[in-house]
């Protein structure tokens, strides 16, 4: 089991949040982040925490939480400007999508498959984060590349596994113990939990799943 970190969005992030975890997805222009961003990242994480790419829609305005209209192609060529960016400053040991574009190409065969382009195109046959199951798992399989399958610590979850959205009560889990509650009843159906370095309380959070993740694990 792997605690991954979205990270690389906000200028307050604590180098001691990023290496609470195993693997950290990286803000690489897309919604947030720049090169200086990254080489702070880089610099803290280089040979403790894998690095990966967190490409987004190219939507700063919205943070890349509002789908757009996008060809295939066009998509492709953010992805893999986006993920340059980032192996630019470090070695890219994986790639997952942010935000909107996370959950359009889980349900989109053709969103995924351009996700999926993209990252290959900039980085090579990198693992790919992203739900349990749907089209960007597909599509990453269809490539040959590893693919982890992402459980959320820090978000309200629907009975039928969706996360509840934002903006809608239950949508973040800020409580420690209930983040870790959550994190146990999923960790057996997923390779990687996630917590998302701009909740507030994050590092508080990462200390308690990893806590109950190390009893599963033992």
């Amino acid at each position: 089991m792997k605690l991954g970190v979205d990270a690389g969005e906000l200028p307050d992030e604590t180098e001691e949040l990023w290496l609470a975890f195993d693997w950290i997805h990286v803000a690489c222009g897309g919604h947030a982040g720049d090169a200086a961003s990254m080489a702070r990242v880089a610099a803290a994480c280089a040979g403790r925490v894998q690095i990966g790419a967190h490409p987004s829609y190219p939507d700063r305005a919205s943070f890349g939480r509002v789908s757009m209209a996008i060809a295939p192609a066009a998509l492709a060529a953010a992805v893999a400007e986006q993920c340059r960016a980032l192996a630019a400053i470090a070695r890219v040991h994986h790639a997952k999508p942010h935000g909107a574009l996370y959950h359009d190409a889980d349900r989109d065969p053709v969103l995924a498959a351009a996700f999926v382009d993209g990252v290959v195109a900039a980085v090579g046959p990198v693992a790919i984060v992203g739900p349990p199951a749907g089209s960007l798992r597909d599509a990453a399989r269809a490539r040959g590349l590893p693919y982890l399958r992402e459980g959320f610590a820090d978000r309200g979850m629907r009975a039928d596994g969706s996360l509840v959205p934002r903006g809608q009560p239950g949508a973040l889990l800020l409580d420690p113990a209930a983040a870790a509650a959550q994190a146990l009843r999923i960790a057996a159906n997923v390779d990687i939990l996630c917590i998302h370095g701009d909740s507030p309380g994050a590092l508080a959070i990462a200390r308690a799943v990893r806590e109950v993740t190390r009893e599963v694990m033992r």
